[in-house]
């Protein structure tokens, strides 16, 4: 008797044990399908008895050389990409509709082709002329990059077989269709067999592939997590529509540090890179005001100095607000809770505004402290030393902790011409970057000495 069918849900991945409308594990509708099973044949004839090649077993001391890499001469996106391209990688860049992820990689493409790579730019969801006309405004007109619209994989897989490139972009993942699979372009069934056969091909012909894809509302790469799974390196290009400033930021890299960032600026002839992003962020500020402090934080291996702005005002209403841009809410509520539970400072009858200046989001607990005195300072309307920076992460029983790389964190602030900085008690001894450190071992001995409160 063979092996019995198994049900699976695109959408969640759950197994089921027969076919039904609606997956019972995320409610979804008509996502469930039926797989094949791994073997079809009789139970005698097992994979034991018919065997495969034998597999090359080597010691954790083997070492191999590392990969070689083309660089873009695009800086941020080389130190992003862990120092260039990668032949036979698959990456997967995400980011919302309109934010500049063509842009970036129709500069990119160029670039790799002066380079001497052979490059070939794909497009499923532009014609040829929409293309040519954004490669004329950004005056890569005469760019050696070979350019087609399909979102056919199979004549696209048959026209890479023929040319051989050593780079191709598939814009967009979404767009892109097999006629094997009985679902809409789009869908998750058609998206994860699509970044397959374009994963498994960059492995067998050595050709680097980079897959655009758009993310959903909740900021996630639209289709199934396997494909993140699949690829070799995630990119996020995150920024908002209101600000100039975008940032391509590594989430998985196989072959460089991960939650590395690159900051680029968007101008009338594309995207520029930014060499000095913590001055552009500061660039703005004025006098010191309250409600706006300067958090000294590391994104990925590089120092970043932004400023945290926060508003606290009497609310009308029974429940106040508390809005953030930039950071996490989860935390602004534990930051919020901390400071009424273990120094006697309510919120409560106050809304509260938090917002990361410039566009960036923000993620690392060392931005705890910030954010505290970024809220004291609107509350009591006492604005903070401006050639000061902060940062510490805050414990639930209101304890101050060290952060790594206070040194890095330090000398960035004294690069760009703070002289001191409100940092934990018990960190790295002689780490001072030339600034006078004040250091305070909790929250409540903070709030006093700073703000006279609690």
């Amino acid at each position: 008797m063979g092996k019995s069918a198994s049900f699976t849900c695109t959408a969640c991945g759950v197994s089921h044990r027969k076919w039904s409308g609606q997956c019972e594990a995320c409610g979804a509708w008509n996502t469930i399908v039926e797989e094949a099973p791994l073997s079809t044949g009789p139970k005698s004839k097992s994979l034991g008895a018919n065997r495969g090649a034998a597999l090359n077993l080597t010691d954790l001391s083997d070492s191999e050389p590392p990969p070689p890499r083309t660089h873009s001469t695009i800086a941020e996106l080389d130190r992003v990409l862990g120092g260039g391209l990668v032949p036979a990688s698959a990456i997967l860049v995400g980011g919302d509709p309109g934010i500049g992820k063509s842009t970036l990689l129709l500069q990119a493409a160029a670039r790799f082709a002066a380079q001497g790579l052979s490059t070939v730019y794909i497009s499923g969801e532009e014609a040829g002329a929409q293309v040519r006309m954004r490669a004329a405004r950004l005056g890569l007109s005469d760019a050696p990059v070979k350019l087609a619209t399909a979102t056919s994989l199979r004549d696209i897989l048959t026209t890479l077989d023929t040319t051989a490139p050593d780079l191709v972009i598939i814009d967009s993942i979404q767009t892109m269709w097999i006629d094997t699979i009985d679902s809409a372009p789009g869908s998750v069934a058609q998206v994860r067999a699509v970044a397959h056969e374009l994963t498994t091909f960059a492995k067998r012909k050595g050709t680097a592939v980079v897959l655009v894809g758009h993310v959903t509302k909740e900021g996630q790469i639209a289709g199934p997590r396997v494909v993140e799974h699949m690829v070799d390196t995630v990119l996020y290009f995150e920024g908002e529509r209101g600000h100039q400033f975008r940032i391509l930021r590594s989430v998985k890299n196989r072959f460089g540090p991960a939650d590395e960032i690159g900051v680029f600026e968007m101008t009338g002839r594309g995207l520029a890179e930014v060499a000095n992003p913590s001055a552009l962020f500061l660039s703005g500020r004025g006098d010191p005001t309250p409600g706006s402090v300067v958090f000294a934080g590391i994104e990925g291996t590089r120092p970043l100095l932004v400023e945290l702005q926060a508003l606290v005002a009497p609310t009308p209403h029974a429940q106040p607000r508390r809005a953030v841009v930039g950071w996490d809410s989860a935390r602004l509520a534990m930051i919020l809770a901390v400071l009424e539970a273990r120094c006697g400072i309510p919120f409560t009858g106050l809304d509260v505004y938090l917002n990361v200046a410039g566009g960036i989001r923000i993620s690392e607990p060392a931005a705890d402290l910030a954010v505290a005195a970024a809220l004291l300072s609107a509350r009591e309307d006492a604005s903070l030393p401006a050639e000061a920076v902060i940062f510490g992460e805050i414990s639930l029983s209101g304890a101050l902790r060290p952060v790594a790389q206070t040194e890095n964190r330090l000398k960035e602030a004294k690069k760009l011409g703070f002289t001191s900085a409100i940092v934990p008690s018990g960190g790295k001894p002689g780490a001072t970057g030339g600034l006078a450190l004040r250091e305070f071992g909790d929250l409540t001995a903070f709030t006093g000495e700073i703000f006279g409160a609690g």
